[in-house]
């Protein structure tokens, strides 16, 4: 009996000391990815989006092109298989005997490197976040000693992914918790620890900043009310985003031919990006000059139509360009149109109620409570709303924006982008 015992003891030292391993290793790849994913996308869309600028047949030509070349690597490359999001992570946690190939780590990269450089209106942080999980999926299968902790695995690639991406390792933790999981165990709270860790120290190495740059110093209690009221709107508006993806697939899914909808798809995209060029990618350019002058704006029938054209057509575009066929999701569109939720509200308090909110910092809380509404992910969404400018000032505003957007949205639309199922025809 002391043998067995002894064998047992041995077992989960042994156990716990390779998962530990692993997920360095995990951790490691994970923000690797995650990191050069980011730069290079950034580089090249940074350039597309000069000469689009420059040219403005581009903005039709480069949507189009990268639609279509992302089709014929999934047709000729990627196993004729299309990529399905953070959906293609909960296929493979809910039954043991899935798992996620290999080849979605180059799938996820390429594609979505693709579709945001050319101007594909969505961003890199969904393929990061499969990419990362596959890289779990893939060391849980290399040892059998891992089988029963292929969950916690993923979640560990996923975490790492999302902190290096926001320099965030709260985010991280929570989003592979709240979002993946759904529940915290002993072995996923180790492995995930580690590989957020792991992804920590990389992006310290790296001199990795943070997403955006703000200086926000202080916010005014008497503000509560109106960040009650960014709630409210925010989660109507993820509201909007979720049917508006789930209307547009439902949709394109009817069309036979990839070649037209492709044409169509990069068709309503080319449109709104000759009309507003703010919506050329992920956004966050847009994001960047208008936070760095946020205080200073006022209101004006240009600003006004420009930024509610934003509102409007960002989820129109976004679930065209996810519909077509590009890679990504609701995570960078829900971070770009809260912000200018935000913003839009912060002025027109402003100049009609004589608020004296801060423009800049409902601007960042925006993008915080969008995408606790658009993911049903709170948690994430508060610390990911600090993690955003590596500051923690509006840590209890942000809880009060993210709560109440998120239950606002639930209450009006029960599901979200990654929750619904369409309803099957008997």
């Amino acid at each position: 009996m002391k043998k067995i015992n002894h064998i047992k003891k041995n077992y989960t030292r042994i156990k716990y000391q390779k998962l530990a391993v692993v997920s360095v290793l995990i951790g490691f790849l994970s923000a690797f990815l995650a990191v050069s994913l980011k730069h290079i996308t950034e580089h090249y869309e940074d350039i597309l989006f000069h000469k689009a600028s420059a040219n403005n047949f581009l903005l039709i030509l480069f949507p189009a092109v990268g639609l279509s070349v992302i089709y014929f690597l999934r047709q000729y490359l990627f196993k004729k298989k299309e990529n399905k999001g953070i959906k293609e992570i909960f296929d493979t946690t809910s039954e043991r005997k899935n798992s996620l190939p290999v080849y979605k780590i180059p799938s996820h990269f390429i594609n979505g490197l693709l579709t945001v450089a050319f101007g594909g209106s969505t961003g890199i942080e969904v393929s990061t976040v499969v990419a990362s999980a596959t890289v779990g999926s893939v060391a849980q299968e290399k040892e059998n000693l891992f089988n029963r902790h292929k969950t916690e695995l993923i979640c560990a690639g996923v975490a790492a992914g999302v902190t290096a991406l926001f320099c965030s390792p709260f985010a991280g933790f929570l989003f592979a918790w709240e979002v993946i999981s759904k529940k915290l165990s002993k072995t996923l709270l180790i492995t995930t620890s580690i590989a957020v860790a792991t992804a920590l120290v990389f992006i310290y190495v790296l001199d990795e900043k943070p997403l955006f740059s703000a200086n926000i110093t202080f916010w005014n209690w008497k503000a509560i009310p109106y960040f009650i009221l960014l709630g409210i709107i925010a989660g109507m508006n993820s509201v909007y985003l979720t049917k508006s993806v789930i209307f547009f697939k439902k949709k394109f899914t009817e069309i036979s031919k990839h070649s037209t909808r492709i044409v169509l798809g990069s068709g309503i995209l080319g449109i709104a990006l000759l009309v507003l060029p703010q919506l050329y990618g992920e956004g966050y350019h847009a994001i960047k000059e208008n936070l760095a002058q946020s205080n200073q704006l006022t209101l004006s029938l240009s600003l006004f139509l420009t930024f509610s054209g934003i509102i409007i057509l960002k989820p129109i575009v976004t679930s065209a360009t996810l519909a077509a066929g590009g890679d990504g999701g609701v995570f960078a569109p829900s971070i770009f149109t809260g912000g200018f939720i935000g913003l839009l509200l912060a002025i027109l308090l402003n100049t009609f109620f004589d608020a004296q909110v801060i423009p800049l910092n409902f601007m960042i809380l925006g993008m915080g409570a969008m995408l606790s509404a658009s993911i049903n992910a709170p948690l994430t969404a508060i610390f990911l709303t600090c993690g955003l400018i590596n500051n923690y000032v509006l840590l209890f505003p942000a809880a009060i924006v993210c709560l109440v957007a998120k239950y606002t949205a639930q209450y009006i639309y029960p599901h979200t982008v990654y929750s619904y199922k369409p309803q099957k025809v008997s």
